[in-house]
């Protein structure tokens, strides 16, 4: 079990998912929507979504493992932003993803679990299992906590 430390007690309600993808100047983005990620639950402590298998294969017909940190780095991310907001905004500083087993079909689901969340940095371990519950993927991201202004936004 990861222990989370934070440096910033919550203070804001967490919006819906729609509110809350409605807010972003992109919503979901392409790549999320091309990859079929759909939004289960959200809050800065813990962001869950869905993938298919399907459509996110490699040449061998697994479940390609740049999909799987695809996947893991939107949980993060979001997560991330969603304790940044609303003058900061998540910028990756780094991520890393070992792959358990392979997945060939169904849906796999990404739970991301804040391991940190500081004033300038959070970070999150994002597991990612197959519908048997079966340990696909364990990842870990680092997101830097920006400015608005800094980014552009």
């Amino acid at each position: 079990m990861v222990a989370m430390t934070t440096d910033t007690p919550p203070d804001q309600p967490v919006p819906s998912i729609e509110e809350f993808l409605a807010a972003l100047p992109r919503g979901m983005g392409d790549l999320n929507k091309k990859m079929g990620i759909e939004l289960v639950e959200i809050s800065p402590d813990r962001v869950v979504a869905t993938m298919p298998v399907e459509g996110n294969t490699q040449p061998y017909g697994l479940l390609h493992g740049g999909a799987s940190v695809v996947l893991a780095e939107t949980l993060g991310s979001l997560g991330a932003g969603l304790h940044a907001r609303p003058d900061r905004v998540p910028v990756g500083v780094d991520i890393n993803a070992t792959h358990h087993r392979a997945a060939t079909s169904g849906t796999v689901t990404g739970t991301a679990t804040a391991i940190h969340l500081g004033r300038t940095m959070a970070a999150y371990e994002v597991v990612i299992s197959d519908e048997q519950g079966r340990r696909i993927c364990t990842s870990r991201i680092t997101c830097a906590l920006v400015a608005k202004e800094r980014v552009g936004l």
